[in-house]
C-alpha cells in the first residue's frame, strides 16, 4: 500500500469516527447546558466557592465571573511555579524565572499552551499535574461556557439573561470533560503510554539494538491522563518537550489517529448541541458543512504539498519527510498538522518549520482564520457564529435588507460588536510582528534568516494570540522579550474576544424573535454554507495576505 493511500484511508477512518461520535455526544451537551438538575458533587463544588448555580446571569455579570476566574487561574499557576523549588513532588527543579512563569501561567489560562521550556527538564509532578492539567480542564470548560452563553443570546428573547457562569463551568468540567478524559486515558495507557509519578532515573542509550555507551535521564509522570485532555480540550502543552512526537506521550499510529479525534470531537460535535439549543438542528449542519469543508481542503492540501516530489531528497523519501516522525509518516503528520493549526490545540507530532514553505503557510492560514474549523472547544463555535452573523450582514447588503441570522435581527450594534471581535487578533498579531521585526533583539532569537526567519516570528505572534500555543521551532522564545509579549498576546487574545462574544449575546437576547418571511435568507442551506466559506477566506486574505506573501509564500514559491 502507498503512503498516499495508507494517508487516505487515515483520514476515512477518522472521519467515520467523528460521524459516529457526532449525534450521541452533541445531544448530551446539549442536556448538559440545558438541564436544571445539578449533581452532589457539584453542588459540594459549589459550596466550596460560594456560587449559586440557579441565579440567572446578564453578560456583564457572566463576564466579571469569566475574568475573575481566569485572574485568580493565572495568580495561582504563576505563585505555584514560583515556588516550585520549596513544594514535594518537584524532583529537584529549581523555581520557574518570573518571565517564563508569567508567559506559562497566561498560557494555560488562556487555553493557548505555548511553551517556552523542556518540560522534562523544569516541571515536576506538582506544577505537571495540580497546575498545568488543571487548567486543561477549566480553560476548556470557560470556552464551552461562553460558547454556551451565545447560544442562548440566540435561543432566548426579551431577557438579558444567559444562564450562569460558575454552573455551566462546573458541568463542563465534571459532566463532559472528566468522564471522557479518564476512558482516553485508559485507551492511552493501553497503546503504551505512561502514567505514573516516578522520579528522574538514567537509561542507556542504544542504536539499533547496539549500546551507544552514553546514558540520557528521564523522567516519569501523570503523562496519559494530562496527554488526553490536552488534546480533548484543544489546549496543546506537552508534557515532554516533543510534545506529542514523543513515545511515551504518543506511542503508536493508532494512538496518534485517537490523539487527532480526540482534538476535533468536541468542536465537531458542539454544532450538533448548537442546533438542539436552538431548536433548529438544520443550523447546526449548515455550521458542520462549513467547517468540516474547509477541514477537509486544508487537509487535502496540505497532503498535496507534503507528497510533492521537488528535488532529490523528497523523491528518495517519498515526500518532505525532514521533522516528521517515521512511526506515523507525511500522512499521519499532515493530518495532524491541520487539526491542530485549525483548533486551538497546539500540540505537534512534527516540527512545523521543517514542513515545505507552502505547507507551513497551510498551518499559518489555519490559525489566521480564527482555528474554526472546527476551532477549539466553545471558541470554534462562538467563533463561527461571529463570521454567520457577517456572512448575512453582506448578504444583507447584497439585497438590499435588514440581516436577520436565527430570528434575531442583525444591527449597528451587533455588527460593531462582530467587527471588533474580528480585527482585535489580527491587530495583536501583526503589531507585534512588526515590532519584533523592527527592534534589534527579538531578531538574535531566529535561527533562520530570510523569508523563513520572519516565519518564525510571525508563527510564534500568530500562535499565542490565537491562543493555538504551537511552535514553529527554530525561534528561542525564551527570552524576556518573547514571553513578556507572547503572554500579552495570549492573554488579550483570549479574553477581550470574549468581551465582545458576551456583549453580543446579552444583546441578541434582549430582541423579540423576528418572524421568517419570504425575503428572509435561509441560513440552513448549502448556498449559505458557500457564502459563509468564502466570508472567512475573503476576510482571512484580506487581513493577512501581506505578511503571508512576505513569509511562507515567498520561501515556498523560491523553493
Amino acid at each position: 500500500m502507498s503512503p498516499v493511500t495508507a494517508g487516505v484511508l487515515q483520514l476515512l477512518a477518522l472521519i467515520a469516527a467523528l460521524a459516529l461520535a457526532y449525534r450521541p455526544l452533541g445531544d448530551y451537551m446539549a442536556r448538559v447546558y440545558s438541564s436544571e438538575k445539578h449533581y452532589k458533587p457539584e453542588k459540594w463544588i459549589y459550596k466550596a466557592i460560594g456560587a449559586n448555580p440557579s441565579a440567572e446571569m446578564r453578560w456583564p455579570a457572566y463576564l466579571r465571573a469569566v475574568l475573575a476566574f481566569s485572574a485568580v487561574s493565572v495568580l495561582f499557576l504563576y505563585l505555584l511555579q514560583r515556588l516550585q523549588g520549596v513544594l514535594p513532588g518537584s524532583l529537584g527543579f529549581v523555581a520557574i524565572d518570573p518571565d517564563q512563569a508569567f508567559n506559562t501561567a497566561a498560557s494555560f489560562v488562556a487555553n493557548t499552551n505555548w511553551q517556552s521550556y523542556y518540560g522534562e527538564q523544569a516541571m515536576g509532578h506538582v506544577v505537571q499535574t495540580g497546575g498545568l492539567a488543571v487548567q486543561n480542564f477549566v480553560s476548556a470548560a470557560v470556552g464551552m461556557a461562553v460558547a454556551v452563553a451565545l447560544v442562548r443570546g440566540f435561543s432566548r428573547s426579551r431577557t438579558g439573561e444567559l444562564g450562569n457562569f460558575w454552573s455551566d463551568l462546573v458541568r463542563g468540567t465534571v459532566r463532559i470533560l472528566l468522564p471522557i478524559s479518564v476512558i482516553g486515558a485508559i485507551i492511552l495507557v493501553a497503546c503504551g503510554a505512561i502514567q505514573n509519578f516516578a522520579g528522574i532515573h538514567e537509561v542507556g542509550q542504544f542504536l539499533n539494538g547496539h549500546s551507544m555507551g552514553g546514558t540520557q535521564q528521564w523522567n516519569g509522570g501523570a503523562v496519559a491522563s494530562q496527554e488526553v485532555i490536552k488534546e480533548l480540550g484543544t489546549n496543546g502543552g506537552g508534557y515532554f518537550n516533543a510534545n506529542s512526537a514523543h513515545p511515551f506521550e504518543n506511542p503508536t499510529p493508532f494512538s496518534n489517529l485517537f490523539e487527532i479525534f480526540l482534538i476535533l470531537v468536541i468542536p465537531f460535535a458542539m454544532t450538533r448541541t448548537f442546533g438542539r439549543m436552538v431548536g433548529n438542528l438544520r443550523q447546526g449542519y449548515a455550521i458542520l458543512a462549513t467547517m468540516g469543508i474547509i477541514w477537509v481542503a486544508f487537509t487535502g492540501l496540505m497532503m498535496w504539498t507534503e507528497f510533492a516530489h521537488h528535488g532529490p531528497a523528497f523523491e528518495v523519501t517519498g515526500g518532505a519527510m525532514e521533522g516528521k516522525e517515521t512511526r506515523y509518516g507525511i500522512a499521519a503528520s499532515s493530518i495532524f498538522s491541520v487539526a491542530t493549526t485549525l483548533t486551538s490545540t497546539g500540540a505537534v507530532n512534527s516540527f512545523h518549520s521543517s514542513y515545505t514553505g507552502l505547507g507551513g503557510g497551510i498551518q499559518l492560514l489555519g490559525m489566521q482564520l480564527g482555528e474554526i474549523a472546527p476551532g477549539g472547544v466553545g471558541s470554534g463555535l462562538y467563533g463561527m457564529l461571529i463570521m454567520a452573523i457577517i456572512a448575512v450582514f453582506i448578504a444583507g447588503l447584497m439585497v438590499g435588507r435588514t440581516p436577520e441570522y436565527l430570528g434575531k435581527k442583525i444591527g449597528t450594534r451587533e455588527i460593531k460588536l462582530a467587527a471588533c471581535y474580528i480585527l482585535i487578533t489580527p491587530a495583536l498579531v501583526l503589531c507585534f510582528t512588526a515590532a519584533a521585526m523592527a527592534l534589534p533583539t527579538p531578531g538574535n532569537s531566529m535561527t533562520n534568516t530570510g523569508a523563513h526567519g520572519f516565519s518564525e516570528i510571525l508563527y510564534a505572534y500568530t500562535s499565542g494570540a490565537n491562543n493555538n500555543g504551537s511552535a514553529f521551532a527554530g525561534l528561542n522564545a525564551d527570552t524576556q522579550w518573547f514571553n513578556s509579549t507572547i503572554g500579552i498576546a495570549m492573554l488579550l487574545g483570549r479574553f477581550l474576544p470574549m468581551v465582545f462574544v458576551l456583549a453580543l449575546a446579552g444583546s441578541l437576547a434582549e430582541q423579540k424573535p423576528v418572524p421568517e418571511t419570504a425575503g428572509t435568507l435561509r441560513t440552513d442551506k448549502p448556498l449559505y454554507a458557500g457564502l459563509l466559506v468564502g466570508t472567512i477566506i475573503i476576510i482571512t486574505g484580506l487581513t493577512y495576505f501581506p505578511a503571508l506573501a512576505l513569509g511562507p509564500l515567498a520561501e515556498g514559491l523560491a523553493s
